[in-house]
């Protein structure tokens, strides 16, 4: 397995030498050391490191906090802060960059190690689940214009799904889950962000947590959906109830 290269940013020389040395008896990989946030910004970008140490108080123009906002906007690499300053104020400011650690001056070998270990553990998932939505929401908007299908994350696989075959899609806090006749696919997104990948003239809109498919209701009853093969009640907001009227083609 491949060594973890890591890039030390420190602006005092002999903490700079204490801190590459437990990195390398630790087994990581210096890749660079500098000790002002320019120079970091540079090695960052042309050696590319797995993880990056930085000081938050860095002398120059340029702080820390100013390199490490750089960095995570322009490379995506991990942060872990190294502060002598535990302050309020120094960290409400670090926060804002969201880096993956912080590790307080005079630190101990094991906490390096462990704070390191956590870090690129912790980017490695964000960074899978990130490259994940990202590939799903490319199926779901299908880039050659047909919304007549959408594929969905189930049991780690991504599964095709005919919307012919969608009852009715249901918020759930921070998800939505798409219903067919025989399953149920729960998948990260919104409303908004859904409703805009479906054929308007198939899906409608009927609650703030309900969107339904024209097709498969059959009958309303009490201000509420009956939907074909189903025996779950979709509720119908007052705000969708004439748009919907519309749409049924009343007599």
């Amino acid at each position: 397995m491949s060594k973890t290269n890591i890039l030390v940013v420190e602006d005092e020389s002999i903490v700079s030498k204490d801190i590459q040395n437990s990195l390398k008896k630790l087994g990581y990989n210096v890749i660079g050391a500098c000790n002002n946030g320019e120079e970091a910004v540079e090695q960052a970008s042309e050696k590319t490191p797995d993880l990056v140490l930085m000081d938050i108080m860095l002398k120059g123009e340029m702080s820390g906090i100013d390199a490490a906002n750089i960095i995570r906007a322009q490379l995506n690499i991990p942060i872990i802060f190294l502060t002598a300053y535990a302050d309020e104020s120094t960290l409400s400011k670090a926060k804002v960059t969201e880096p993956y650690g912080y590790i307080l001056k005079p630190f101990k070998e094991i906490d390096l190690h462990s704070s390191i270990e956590m870090a690129i553990y912790k980017h490695k998932k964000v960074s899978e689940i990130k490259k994940e939505r990202d590939f799903l929401y490319s199926l779901v908007e299908n880039k050659e214009g047909s919304k007549d299908i959408l594929f969905v994350k189930s049991n780690s696989r991504l599964v095709k799904v005919n919307m012919k075959d969608v009852y009715f899609i249901e918020a759930l806090k921070d998800y939505v889950v798409i219903n067919t006749e025989l399953t149920r696919y729960t998948i990260h997104s919104t409303m908004k962000d859904i409703e805009k990948k479906l054929a308007p003239n198939e899906f409608i809109r009927v609650h703030r947590s309900f969107i339904v498919r024209v097709d498969k209701i059959t009958a309303i009853e009490n201000h509420n959906l009956v939907l074909e093969k189903e025996r779950k009640s979709i509720p119908i907001g007052g705000s969708y109830k004439d748009d919907l009227l519309q749409r049924l083609n009343m007599v």
